[in-house]
């Protein structure tokens, strides 16, 4: 049974934010790791994310941060991953967390998602892939696909508008 509870992310464009707006839109806790002063590559990462700040403005530590405070990692790509997105993956091999790489420009199976989720006890799960200048449009497509994947958890109701 999928049993997510809390959606983290460090808030960049791209993957980050579309999986935070995907966690507020399914009425599920968000929250994560952002670097000192809110940075982003399009400026100070909006209020709205309830994001603490790293004491570090460098992007590394936010990354490494919301791998390690999370059950898993959900990564969320756009063919094959590199930069950011790469140091995730081998942060979730450096704290043995649970970590599934999803393409979604490939045919992304949210029920395997939900399957995984179920299957590795994660409640706390952390969303990450390329930003927005890397991939243009994944955070749309992110946002999308963390609904479908959260729409499987029978456990709970959804949020009213």
């Amino acid at each position: 049974m999928l049993m997510i509870t809390r959606i983290v992310s460090g808030g960049q464009t791209g993957v980050d934010r579309g999986a935070l707006d995907a966690a507020i839109e399914a009425g599920l806790e968000h929250g994560g790791w952002c670097p000192r002063g809110r940075h982003a590559e399009d400026g100070a990462i909006p209020q709205r994310y309830r994001l603490a700040e790293t004491p570090s403005p460098r992007y590394e530590v936010r990354t490494e941060w919301n791998v390690r405070d999370s059950d898993g990692t959900l990564v969320l790509a756009s063919g094959p991953v590199s930069g950011g997105t790469k140091l995730t993956v081998e942060c979730a091999r450096k704290y043995a967390r649970p970590c599934m790489i999803v393409d979604l420009r490939e045919n992304a199976d949210a029920e395997a998602v939900a399957e995984w989720i179920g299957e590795n006890g994660i409640e706390v799960l952390n969303v990450a892939g390329p930003r927005a200048s890397d991939a243009p449009g994944i955070g749309e497509m992110a946002r999308r696909f963390v609904l479908e994947v959260t729409a499987r958890d029978t456990s709970r109701t959804p949020a009213s508008s």
